[in-house]
């Protein structure tokens, strides 16, 4: 999280919108999750290859769903931080759940 917030953080000062923004830092974000869940996190029963490609399947519709709620956050008038920890929290559960369930098992 702290990476894909402190990325998203610099895009705005640089002046990009909030979404592709968002979606830039969402990308840094994922690779340290890969890293850190399939180093400590998990106990994978695949190599890092399997569970490197399932990761990208489940990363891809995480980053459409993150997209999504926080174009609709903001276009419901809230303002684009407290829309981005909304949206971090709403997908943090199932986002565990895929870990947890496919993408390290």
């Amino acid at each position: 999280m702290a990476a894909h917030y402190a990325l998203m953080y610099a895009m705005l000062r640089a002046g990009l919108a909030a979404v592709p923004a968002s979606a830039v830092g969402f990308g840094a974000g994922a690779l340290t999750r890969f890293a850190l869940s399939y180093a400590h996190i998990f106990t994978p029963s695949a190599g890092v290859h399997r569970a490197g490609l399932r990761f990208a399947v489940v990363i891809a519709v995480q980053l459409l769903a993150n997209s999504a709620l926080l174009a609709a956050l903001t276009r419901g008038g809230i303002d684009v931080w407290p829309a981005q920890v909304a949206t971090t929290i709403a997908l943090t559960f199932a986002n565990y759940l895929a870990y947890r369930w496919w993408v390290f098992r």
